[in-house]
């Protein structure tokens, strides 16, 4: 689960700050990625993975609605009131 906290640490604190009027959710949760040495691969059923080095894909969805939020894979939701974003690590 040491995975799940370099990942949110690069969304709680992101190399450069979301503004969604400037860039989508899913581009600026793959940029963080990247930016902390991620590598972010398409996915089919999910808006992105990361492949970990010696390690399975981990599935990501992003949402600005927490009630989308399901158990299918892990999660980034922003919330636009404190302009932060959250982590939902997928629940096995």
């Amino acid at each position: 689960m040491q995975i799940f906290q370099v990942i949110e640490a690069a969304l709680t604190k992101p190399p450069i700050p979301h503004e969604p009027y400037k860039q989508s959710l899913k581009a600026w949760a793959m940029y963080c990625l990247r930016d902390r040495g991620f590598k972010v691969v398409y996915a089919q059923n999910a808006d992105f993975a990361i492949e970990p080095k010696g390690g399975d894909k981990i599935y990501f969805k992003v949402t600005n609605n927490a009630d989308d939020v399901d158990n299918s894979c892990a999660w980034i939701v922003w919330d636009s009131v404190a302009k932060t974003a959250s982590l939902i690590p997928p629940s096995s």
